[in-house]
């Protein structure tokens, strides 16, 4: 959801809020006042319940679009939100049936952690998981001192799936070693949500301070294999040569840079060095009549394409079988790139790259 977007919904909510009147008392009420204060007035939810999760997900939305504050304090909004204003068909708010569904996991639908919870899971996660995991979750590597090669959690599609604990669980239950010895099915359901708040929290503490306040190293990879993937499987060079457009592209770009650009060259736009404008999507258009236009893409979906011609007029077809649509991305293959590389082929060719000062 885009920011104004974002900004008009809450707008709504006010709105509706003013009409009713001033929020409930409650736990917590002072805190959602000063976080949701700051940019909406302190009325903006009133006459409208949701669940915890529902709640949950709102605040998640606030977060991803720069509300300030700390997960405590966002805890607490939830807390008070969920108990002040319930989904109706709850206790306090018995006028609406309530849904028998359980909390459905989108791309905006983050886990609200509890700090209490993610503590008694971080003991868990010390007792059985450490030291294949490593102290923050990232893994180990049997070469440093780990016991065993551990997965990169923070990474792992079970646990970015997961919510409050249903996708861990159900992994856990099919039987997974733990340092102590002990069955992973042991676990029982409160221990298991526990060490999903702890999970959940490695993870908003890598994304929110690691990658903003001190940028990840990575320059893990090994430069021969990324010159062999780059010369090789990757066919980099039918396009690109380490003496030609990519000359002394290091000294341009840092390695955080390096990776962005390759790996999302339309959209990078940040670190070291000066990014030029990505090449526009171009389209040529033939009608039926055998009539073409061609110019830069402005649109194109299942049912319309519209360019611009290179004297800056703007043309517009409904799309039909008779209507032919040549589309030429020069992004094309580092799009479908992203579907093959491994993490590995990543690091190797930023690694090979940093070799071109």
């Amino acid at each position: 959801m885009s920011t104004p977007r974002f900004v008009w919904l809450l707008g709504i909510l006010l709105s509706g809020a003013l009409a009713y009147g001033q929020l409930p008392d409650g736990p917590h009420k002072d805190t959602t006042l000063k976080l949701c204060g700051t940019c909406h007035s302190a009325n903006i939810v009133l006459g409208r319940g949701m669940t915890r999760e529902q709640w949950g997900e709102m605040v998640s939305n606030m977060i991803s679009k720069g509300a300030k504050g700390t997960p405590d304090e966002f805890n607490q909004v939830v807390d008070y939100l969920s108990t002040a204003l319930p989904a109706k068909g709850t206790a306090t708010n018995p006028t609406r049936r309530k849904p028998t569904g359980g909390l459905s996991a989108g791309p905006m639908d983050r886990q609200v952690v509890d700090p209490e919870a993610a503590n008694r899971g971080k003991a868990i996660y010390f007792r059985e998981c450490i030291n294949c995991h490593g102290p923050k979750a990232r893994g180990t590597n049997p070469n440093a001192g780990g016991a065993q090669e551990g997965t990169d959690l923070i990474r792992s599609l079970v646990v970015l799936h997961d919510r409050y604990g249903n996708e861990l669980g159900a992994f856990l239950k099919k039987g997974h070693p733990m340092q102590s010895g002990a069955a992973s099915r042991s676990l029982n359901p409160a221990q298991i949500q526990d060490l999903s708040n702890f999970l959940h929290q490695r993870f908003e503490d890598t994304l929110h301070r690691e990658p903003f306040e001190k940028p990840l190293n990575v320059l893990t990879g090994d430069a021969q294999a990324g010159e062999t993937y780059f010369n090789g499987a990757g066919k980099c060079s039918t396009c690109h040569s380490p003496t030609g457009d990519l000359a002394h592209i290091a000294s341009k770009f840092d390695p955080p840079s390096l990776q962005m650009r390759f790996l999302f060259p339309r959209s990078a736009r940040f670190g070291k060095g000066a990014a030029a404008p990505p090449k526009p999507v171009m389209v040529t258009v033939t009608q039926a009549d055998g009539q073409s236009f061609s110019g830069e893409l402005v649109r194109i979906d299942d049912f319309t394409v519209a360019l611009r011609d290179s004297d800056g007029q703007y043309r517009s077809w409904t799309r039909t079988p008779e209507l032919k649509v040549q589309k030429d991305d020069p992004y094309e293959t580092h799009n479908a790139l992203l579907e093959q590389y491994t993490d590995k082929n990543m690091h190797d060719i930023v690694a090979y790259l940093e070799t071109m000062k």
